[in-house]
C-alpha cells in the first residue's frame, strides 16, 4: 500500500533501506495491517504481510457489504468518521482507508479523513474506528435480551421484527 525509502548515512556514503506498509483481508469481515523494514522492497512486503497477518481483527459486517452503525476513530492528529451506505452507494474512501475496506469486504461506506494525510496514521485511526463496530447480536448478548427486543421497531408486527432479527444475527 504504502512504501517509504529511508536512508542512513555511513562512512562511505548512504546506506538505503524501505519500510512497507501493507493491509490484507479475507474479504468477508477480517482485516490486519503491518509494516516492515529490510534493505529490499520484496523483503519489507514479506515482513509487513507476516505482521498484518498476525494481527487481523474481525469485523461484524451488516448483510455482508456495510457496517452496523457510524463511527469515529482517532490516531495522533488523524481522525477518520466511517458511515454506513445504502446498497450501491460504494466505497468512498480516500487513498489508505480504500484499502482498508476492499480488503475487509465491505462494498457501501462513506468514510472522511481529517487531520492527516499520512498514511500510517489513517490507517490506525481507520481501525481505531473499526474496532468500535459491533453488532446487535453481540449487544443483545452483553445485555441479556433477544435480538428481537433490541430492534423493537415501532409500528412493526412480531413477524417482521423476528425476520428482520433473524436476517441480522446471520
Amino acid at each position: 500500500m504504502h512504501i517509504n525509502r529511508v536512508s542512513k548515512t555511513v562512512k562511505g556514503g548512504k546506506r538505503f533501506g524501505f519500510a512497507a506498509l501493507v493491509v490484507v483481508g479475507d474479504g468477508s469481515g477480517r482485516v490486519g495491517f503491518g509494516h516492515g523494514k529490510a534493505r529490499e522492497v520484496p523483503e519489507a512486503i514479506t515482513k509487513a504481510t507476516a505482521a498484518a497477518r498476525k494481527k487481523m481483527i474481525r469485523i461484524p459486517l451488516k448483510e455482508g457489504r456495510t457496517l452496523h452503525h457510524d463511527g469515529r476513530g482517532r490516531f495522533g492528529a488523524g481522525k477518520v468518521t466511517v458511515r454506513t451506505a445504502p446498497p450501491g452507494t460504494g466505497i468512498i474512501a480516500g487513498g489508505p482507508m480504500r484499502a482498508v475496506f476492499e480488503s475487509l469486504g465491505v462494498a457501501d461506506v462513506v468514510t472522511k479523513s481529517v487531520g492527516t494525510s499520512n498514511p500510517y496514521n489513517m490507517i490506525r485511526a481507520t481501525f481505531d474506528a473499526l474496532a468500535n463496530q459491533s453488532s446487535p447480536k453481540s449487544v443483545a448478548q452483553r445485555r441479556g435480551k433477544k435480538v428481537a427486543d433490541l430492534l423493537g421497531r415501532g409500528g412493526a408486527s412480531e413477524a417482521e421484527v423476528e425476520a428482520d432479527a433473524a436476517a441480522i444475527a446471520e
